[in-house]
């Protein structure tokens, strides 16, 4: 079968930096959307018409992956604000409730990315925001698409891969979707 949209296909990867560092690593197939919101469309475009065995090597600029690092998505924000056990890594789904800061987006995912007495530092940027990437893909699988994952645009495996286009994860060297 020939992947085209909508399809499921199984894929396994190596993903790194441009430097080589490794960021996220499939080693056993996993199931995304073809023609949905679980791929970077950079991705899909390489995957279109290809079948089981497909293997490719992807360059992806910032442009086609998580986009430019955006200064104006951090922000700091007053502690007192905050759940009192706040660490590096906590995620909030916009701006947080109580906020003092004004004008930030609210259907961002901002990360906390440093913790000090007085305040902490919010990122609405993804974790790859900014970097080049490079993608070693197979295809190990293809199958129709169900019609709940039709309907969802996506297989729902929402913890594997940093291949989606949302706009936050963890730090590079976590799988994310």
């Amino acid at each position: 079968m020939k992947i085209t949209s909508p399809c499921v296909v199984s894929l396994v990867w190596r993903l790194e930096d441009t430097q080589g560092a490794l960021i996220d690593e499939l080693a056993e197939p996993v199931e995304f959307f073809f023609g949905g919101d679980d791929l970077l469309a950079k991705v899909e475009d390489a995957l279109l018409d290809q079948e089981i065995g497909f293997q490719d090597q992807l360059h992806l600029e910032p442009e086609h992956a998580f986009g430019d690092y955006d200064s104006a998505l951090v922000f700091f924000e007053e502690r007192t604000v905050l759940p009192e056990l706040m660490e590096v890594g906590m995620q909030f789904d916009g701006v947080p409730e109580g906020a003092a800061t004004q004008g930030m987006p609210n259907n961002v995912v901002y990360t906390v990315t440093e913790v000090y007495p007085s305040h902490v530092v919010l990122d609405g940027n993804h974790a790859l925001a900014g970097i080049a990437l490079r993608l070693d893909l197979t295809v190990r699988g293809v199958r129709k698409a169900t019609a709940s994952e039709i309907e969802a645009g996506s297989v729902n495996q929402m913890d594997i891969s940093v291949l989606s286009g949302s706009n936050a994860g963890p730090a590079p060297g976590t799988s994310i979707h």
